[in-house]
């Protein structure tokens, strides 16, 4: 099995791969790195020219304000590219750190220019990685704009589980789910007090256990419908790109 499985699987999700593509792909040319919890991945203000492809843990894309608040406005899994929009953007106006320990691949961007120069299609599918980012960029504000604390990480945790199902990392109805509450905090844009008060509301409802890093979600459909939550954004369906 190639490390870029989870790339792969991620891919395969959205589009039917030939064997050559994946011949492509698992022929990249990377260096392994492992990051500890906390480490950063990509830099702000850095000029990347590489692209990191997150093969274990889960990673965030931060903003910090002058205050030293902070934001962070994604959170990548295994099988994501957390800087592919580096190829064109240059500059990186944000960090990537990681939330937890990680394995990540570091791609040189002449490597998938070259790939994506011998398949146009793998060219459409990892411009298509950075729309999904983009719509989930979308979810992400009209939850922190307008659902209650309660819809907003309901919708969080509906989100991460099909996207974790889809590259293999779920275990029945639960994920390791390897964030703590300030980082829950920093996500939803809320306080360390109401985080609690919201995880504490999932649970008198039944619609979450989180223990020991590991949350389960015991129905899936009851917690969907109770955070409006609609896949569609993620583009979870194999179709011609």
């Amino acid at each position: 099995m190639t490390e870029f499985e989870p790339l792969l699987q991620m891919l395969s999700h959205r589009d039917v791969l030939s064997d050559y593509e994946r011949e492509l792909v698992a022929g990249l040319k990377r260096r392994i790195v492992r990051i500890p919890k906390g480490g950063e991945l990509v830099a702000t203000h850095s000029r990347p020219s590489e692209s990191c492809l997150v093969l274990q843990g889960f990673t965030a894309r931060e903003v910090y304000l002058k205050s030293g608040e902070r934001q962070i406005t994604a959170i990548h899994v295994p099988g994501d590219f957390v800087d592919l929009h580096a190829l064109t953007l240059k500059t990186m106006d944000h960090s990537v750190v990681a939330l937890s320990d990680c394995e990540a691949a570091f791609v040189p961007h002449g490597e998938l220019l070259r790939v994506i120069e011998k398949s146009q299609h793998l060219g459409r599918l990892f411009w298509l990685s950075t729309v999904i980012d983009a719509a989930i960029q979308r979810a992400w504000i009209a939850g922190i704009g307008r659902r209650s604390s309660v819809e907003h990480l309901g919708h969080l945790v509906c989100e991460l589980f099909c996207r974790l199902e889809a590259v293999g990392l779920t275990d029945g109805q639960s994920f390791k789910f390897p964030i703590t509450q300030p980082e829950l905090a920093d996500i939803l844009g809320l306080s360390l007090v109401h985080v609690n008060r919201t995880l504490q509301d999932l649970r008198r409802r039944g619609l979450i256990v989180w223990k020991g890093g590991t949350l389960t979600v015991p129905d899936l459909k009851q917690l969907a419908a109770m955070a409006d939550f609609d896949p569609t954004y993620l583009n979870l369906v194999v179709e011609p790109r």
